[in-house]
């Protein structure tokens, strides 16, 4: 069964910005249940992570400073959101619905968070719209509990993804891998373990050979226990923020890879949406549906 993590504060209006679609998040869920694609027992409402799973790679000072309401208003600006109790309990909802994606898909083969891939949240701060990194987090989790050793971060949102990049740079247990804009935010990069930099407008039949070469590379050559996979949307041509030229189809074509490559290979792979900032909202809701309709046709 496609067990999804989805929790009514994913849809909570944290910011009134056409770059941040908050409502994106409730809409896809009735859409999934309307097209037949997911019933209800597919769902599930995450908990609060519990705060010794955040400590494993935010630092305290960092978190203190996120529970106590204590960021201060250059640090919020750096974020993007207006920091509130409402904001921190949907971060920590939203990290541990991944943490027990990894769970779901170690017995089902993929599990999916219908938020999360906030990747650009560091060890000791929080910017672009993320103030804890889930993927981080998650991946801990299974290094702690589960003794994994060969994790693969596969980031293919259209921004770098440098904070994972960052709490991963001396972890020999995590490969990051991040296939991004090469002029897109972050303008500073971080150093994943591979970084893949795009030119702006790069089509669906140079991006698609690229990323089937690395993830042959990559599963080849780590042989991964267990797979991260951003799926973030925002490499749509149509995308505010994403100055990439990927078409509908080439998105799809793009989770088709990955989620075959896992499903072969028997690696479990946990999914988290990422972004996806088209005007139109229904693109947005389209291309996010398609990565659950893929996973559910493959898998189930």
């Amino acid at each position: 069964m496609l067990k999804i993590a989805y929790h009514p504060c994913y849809g909570h209006p944290v910011r009134k910005d056409h770059r941040f679609p908050m409502d994106k998040y409730p809409l896809l869920i009735e859409q999934l249940k309307y097209e037949g694609t997911i019933e209800e027992d597919n769902i599930f409402a995450p908990v609060e992570v519990e705060e010794k799973h955040i400590l494993k790679v935010h630092t305290p000072e960092y978190w203190h400073k996120l529970k106590h309401q204590e960021i201060s208003y250059k640090e919020e600006r750096r974020i993007g959101l207006p920091m509130s109790p409402a904001l921190i309990k949907r971060e920590l909802i939203i990290t541990q619905g991944t943490i027990d994606c990894t769970e779901y898909a170690l017995k089902y083969g993929v599990a999916m968070n219908i938020a999360g891939g906030t990747h650009h949240a560091y060890s000791e701060h929080g910017e672009g719209f993320c103030l804890l990194n889930d993927f981080a987090v998650a991946a801990q989790y299974l290094i702690d509990y589960k003794g994994f050793e060969r994790i693969l971060i596969l980031d293919l949102d259209v921004h770098q993804g440098n904070g994972t990049a960052e709490i991963f740079q001396d972890n020999n247990k995590v490969f990051t891998f991040s296939m991004h804009g090469a002029n897109n935010y972050p303008m500073h990069k971080e150093t994943s373990d591979l970084d893949i930099p795009l030119e702006d407008q790069t089509d669906d039949t140079t991006y698609l050979k690229i990323l089937r070469q690395k993830i042959e590379e990559l599963f080849s050559n780590i042989q991964p226990q267990f797979v991260f996979f951003l799926s973030g949307v925002d490499i749509l041509k149509t995308d505010k923020l994403g100055k990439l030229g990927m078409s509908m189809q080439g998105c799809k074509d793009r989770d088709q890879m990955v989620f075959e490559k896992c499903f072969t290979e028997k690696v479990p792979v946990a999914v988290s949406m990422g972004g996806g900032y088209s005007p139109q909202l229904n693109l947005i809701i389209e291309a996010h549906a398609n990565t659950f309709r893929i996973a559910n046709n493959i898998y189930f």
